[in-house]
């Protein structure tokens, strides 16, 4: 055994309010927690969750803007809460209890690719929203920036597509 056992690599898992994200969250967690003894996983885990900003879900501020600003911030929080919530269960139910959970304001893109740096990722996991080509050139994806941008392997978890 080398120096400080404690010293685990680190796998970031991005997270919002889409099944995507559940998906990629459970299939991480499928793949490299279920399957080692719950005490000692080959990664510790970070999920994060980026808080979209007020003014980024209102877009442009027109008048009376800043008076939905307070409504749309408390949304904001309830969602950000229940994806946080719905994370822990979802690794309660998977013997994962040595999570660290995070919900951070901000463009996802940005947050995700900061997280990678602060925890010192060695891992980041997001899912794909398959966005077709022209929302995906209005709003960027964010697995797509983050694969150029995170300094990491970045896993993106494509969720199957059901056949009828």
């Amino acid at each position: 055994m080398e120096g400080g056992s404690t010293e685990k690599a680190v796998m970031v898992v991005g997270i919002d309010d889409s099944d995507h994200s559940t998906y990629a969250l459970e299939w991480a967690l499928d793949h490299f927690f279920v399957p080692f003894p719950s005490d000692n996983p080959p990664f510790n885990l970070v999920v994060v969750h980026a808080k979209p900003t007020p003014t980024s879900v209102i877009g442009l501020a027109g008048p009376g803007a800043a008076d939905v600003l307070p409504f749309v911030e408390v949304d904001l929080k309830k969602i950000a809460s229940r994806v946080i919530e719905q994370a822990r269960e979802l690794c309660i139910s998977k013997s994962v209890h040595n999570v660290v959970l995070e919900a951070m304001e901000g463009d996802a893109r940005n947050v995700l690719c900061d997280a990678v740096d602060k925890h010192q990722a060695t891992m980041l996991v997001v899912g794909s929203h398959g966005y077709g080509a022209i929302k995906r050139a209005v709003l960027g994806s964010v697995s797509d920036y983050c694969a150029h941008h995170a300094h990491c392997t970045v896993t993106i978890v494509k969720k199957p597509k059901i056949k009828h």
